[in-house]
């Protein structure tokens, strides 16, 4: 919001409440900016190791036990697994499975996915969003494969022939099955598909006629991964006992196993996610991927010397997950798709009511930016939805009646900063009797109690000028830390801003807030402050949150300039009425004291 100071600050002591309230907007800002790079990777110059995880909950060792490896297998064949025939397919082919929210693209080469398209999403460069990181999986494996704990096996099956129950173009609801045989391992893929975003999946791998425990996997990365921030999205996400934990790249060990019951786990970024929901939770087991990756040619840079090739590499993580069942047959659902709330909300764990809505993350201020999306959700589906630009809107509807409700504490600000300035010249006389007395003197306490005697028999609350400050903070680093996490808010358009959760191009909103953060200041009575402190804030604040808004969210400085606008109409009124007028005598009275300019009364010194 814009206000950020109490407009009624207090003479004496009081008087450095502006330095103080501006040092708390520079702490959290940077302590969000601190607390963000703890959690999430470094796009350059990334950490050689790995820590160990820390799911909470977790009670299995790293390493799978003994008979679970596959590709041992102590029993000798007989003469009927010797007797298993080959399957395999002659040559390379693919299948598409389409429904009204993506078009899934399986290659027979591994039974795995090649291009995954979410048709209601776009790329960077405005196409359909391939949630497949295809530089990540020529490198690391691609969606859907297989992962065992034998290298040699899980290359090999990656890279067979399978054959496929059917080629060409599927319309779900459908299913879809590979098979493969060389004759001792034997592999069954079969994948379901419906009207969702939800994919079932079921494998099955033996080895000699002996269950192999074969994982299935999403190795890493999203399509929509092209620049540092989304990069810094990464996590792997796990739910267990109805309890969720995001894991940064630095807390997720790559090649480590944990063992169920999981309600659902996988990994997503900012916007997307993949998740395992296995149909037998309490045997469940999943596999921790964390790789490395050169992007210097391919990510999106920004600021000075964006348009210079790289000097070096820029190494970012690629965090991925594999989930497979202790029996060796593994079966779960698949959710591939967007982090949106209404969208995850239906989706649902095996066995209980817990949904997948808890994969949206929303920081530090999580309560209160979950409820702000809410009601600007709400604003934008029942008032905007069929404008253009509608998400703006909503933003602007939403700042118009949260400053609507704020009004009143405004009022009651100048209202006791008032009575504060009228009782001025009584407190300034106690203090003049009792600063003959160290500040470690007890006779300082009784200058305390004389002060807040005087304050409650004129009835004055000295913290009644904060309210405004207490409630627009906490809105504002919601606000901050909101937008980028909601993917409603990924490339929504209003007037010249292409994206609404990226920073405006042309940096014209943040220069109209700091021109409007300006006249805040500028409008605001401030009968106890210093004129000289009044000045330099006056400049300072515009500076910081210019700062703060320039290559962050536009959605956020929207939110605040709006704000800001709407404050000085607001104050512009106020100041025309006798308590604003009362104020504004008062604080000229003070300024020529001050001065050491006599005060004039009648025409008369």
């Amino acid at each position: 919001m814009a206000e950020f100071k109490n407009p009624n600050q207090q003479g004496g002591g009081d008087n450095k409440s502006l330095l103080v309230m501006m040092f708390v907007l520079v702490s959290v800002f940077f302590g969000l900016q601190y607390f963000r790079a703890k959690n999430n990777p470094q796009t350059v110059s990334p950490n050689a190791g790995h820590s160990a995880p820390v799911a909470g909950g977790a009670q299995t060792p790293t390493q799978p036990e003994a008979p679970a490896v596959p590709g041992t297998n102590t029993a000798a064949p007989n003469a009927l697994t010797s007797a298993i025939p080959t399957v395999h397919a002659p040559a390379e082919a693919t299948t598409t499975v389409e429904n009204e929210l993506y078009r899934i693209t399986f290659t027979n080469r591994g039974g795995q996915v090649s291009s995954w398209v979410l048709k209601k999403y776009k790329d960077s460069d405005g196409k359909p969003l391939n949630l497949v990181h295809t530089e990540a999986a020529q490198q690391f494996g691609f969606p859907l494969s297989l992962y065992t704990y034998d290298s040699a096996l899980t290359s090999a099956l990656s890279s067979a022939l399978y054959v496929p129950s059917a080629s060409g173009s599927l319309a779900a609801p459908a299913s879809l099955t590979f098979n493969y045989s060389d004759g001792a391992t034997t592999v069954r893929k079969t994948f379901s598909f419906d009207e969702t975003y939800v994919v079932h999946a079921d494998v099955e791998v033996t080895k000699n006629g002996a269950p192999v425990r074969a994982l299935i996997n999403w190795p890493g990365g999203f399509g929509d991964q092209d620049n540092a921030s989304a990069y810094a999205g990464a996590q792997l996400d796990v739910a267990r006992n109805g309890k969720e934990e995001h894991l940064a790249p630095k807390k997720v060990a790559g090649g480590d196993t944990l063992n169920g019951p999981f309600d659902w786990a996988g990994t997503s970024d900012t916007y997307f996610a993949a998740i395992f929901l296995p149909d037998s939770p309490d045997t469940a087991s999943l596999v921790m991927l964390h790789n490395q990756l050169d992007v210097a040619k391919t990510i999106r840079r920004t600021g000075l010397g964006s348009g210079a090739p790289s000097k070096g590499a820029i190494e970012v993580p690629i965090l991925g997950a594999a989930l497979g069942d202790t029996s060796g047959r593994t079966q779960t659902r698949v959710y591939v798709g967007p982090k949106a709330v209404t969208v995850l909300r239906g989706i649902h764990a095996t066995g209980n009511t817990m949904s997948l809505e808890p994969l949206l993350d929303f920081g530090f201020f999580g309560i209160i930016g979950k409820y702000l999306f809410l009601a600007l959700q709400f604003i934008h589906s029942h008032l905007v939805a069929s404008w253009p630009g509608s998400w703006g809107w909503a933003i602007i509807i939403l700042t118009v009646l949260i400053n609507c409700l704020i009004l009143p504490f405004r009022i009651k600000t100048m209202q006791s900063g008032l009575k504060m300035q009228r009782i001025q010249p009584q407190m300034d006389a106690i203090k003049e009797r009792y600063k003959k007395y160290k500040a470690t003197d007890p006779k300082r306490s009784e200058m305390n109690v004389e002060i807040m005697k005087l304050q409650k028999d004129n009835g004055v609350n000295m913290f009644g000028g904060c309210i405004p400050t207490l409630i627009t903070l906490p809105l504002l680093f919601a606000f901050y830390t909101m937008l980028r996490s909601v993917v409603e808010l990924r490339q929504a358009h209003w007037f010249w801003l292409p994206d609404l959760a990226a920073a405006d191009p042309y940096h014209i909103l943040p220069i109209v807030m700091v021109i409007s953060q300006f006249l805040v200041q500028f409008y605001t009575p401030s009968p106890g402050v210093d004129p000289q402190q009044q000045k330099m804030m006056a400049f300072m604040m515009p500076a910081v949150t210019g700062y703060m808004t320039w290559n962050y969210a536009s959605g956020l400085a929207l939110y605040w300039t709006i704000g800001n606008l709407i404050s000085i109409a607001q104050q512009s009124v106020m100041n025309r009425t006798s308590l604003g007028r009362e104020m504004r005598e008062i604080a000229a009275k003070r300024a020529r004291r001050k001065s050491g300019t006599p005060t004039t009364i009648s025409g008369k010194r």
